[in-house]
This record gives structure tokens, C-alpha cells and sequence, in this order.
């Protein structure tokens, strides 16, 4: 079962960066900064981010069930929800904003790139 110390946060990670590249590319803000600082937006980003990483997050849940039934014999359901957020959840929420960052960034000296060439 230590594969899905890999696999669930690998899936995040992957979701994580689908949506930042697609954040850079519709010229939104980071997605955890902006979901801290601000409130209007909130609602939307966190249905967003739930739509994303919610297949993930309950197959995280799955796996640990199996898993402590397996080695323990019983269920722990505060172990279970932890588990289920620090690999599927933490990770989405630090990736996606940084590939947001950086795909902006060199979408940016690329323009300027191409302006100067154009003088």
C-alpha cells in the first residue's frame, strides 16, 4: 500500500497543474493567494479546486480504508480524513499556484521577446 503515498499525491500534483496552466492561460491569479485574500471569489475557487482534486480525494479515502482494515482491522476516521488531505489535497493546493507563476512569467518574456524583435 505505500504506493499510494506516490500515486494520490502524483494525481494531485498532475490536476494541479492542468488547472494553473489553464489559470495562466485565462490571465487569473494564483489559486491559493487568491483563494485567502479574497472573499468574492472564494466560493467559485473552492468549487473549482473541489471538481478537480475530488476524484482524487476519494480514492485517497478508498485506498485508506482498505488499508486500515487490512493492517489494523478497524477504521480510523481522523487518520482517515488527514491522510486523505495531505496527499490529495496539500499538494493541489501548492502546486497549482506556482505553475500559474511561472507560466505566466515566460509567457511574458515572450512577449517582450517578440516586441523587441519587431523594433
Amino acid at each position: 500500500m505505500t504506493f499510494r503515498i506516490i500515486l494520490q499525491p502524483l494525481m494531485a500534483s498532475l490536476f494541479a497543474f492542468r488547472d494553473g496552466l489553464k489559470d495562466a492561460r485565462e490571465g487569473r491569479p494564483p489559486y491559493l493567494w487568491t483563494l485567502i485574500t479574497d472573499s468574492s471569489q472564494r466560493a467559485d475557487l473552492l468549487r473549482q479546486g473541489w471538481v478537480a482534486v475530488g476524484r482524487v480525494f476519494i480514492l485517497a479515502i478508498v485506498m485508506d480504508v482498505v488499508y486500515q482494515l487490512i493492517v489494523g482491522g478497524w477504521i480510523y476516521p481522523g487518520e482517515l480524513l488527514t491522510i486523505a488531505i495531505l496527499l490529495a489535497v496539500v499538494p493541489y493546493l501548492v502546486i497549482r499556484g506556482p505553475v500559474n507563476r511561472l507560466v505566466r512569467s515566460r509567457q511574458r518574456d515572450q512577449i517582450r521577446s517578440a516586441a523587441r524583435e519587431r523594433r
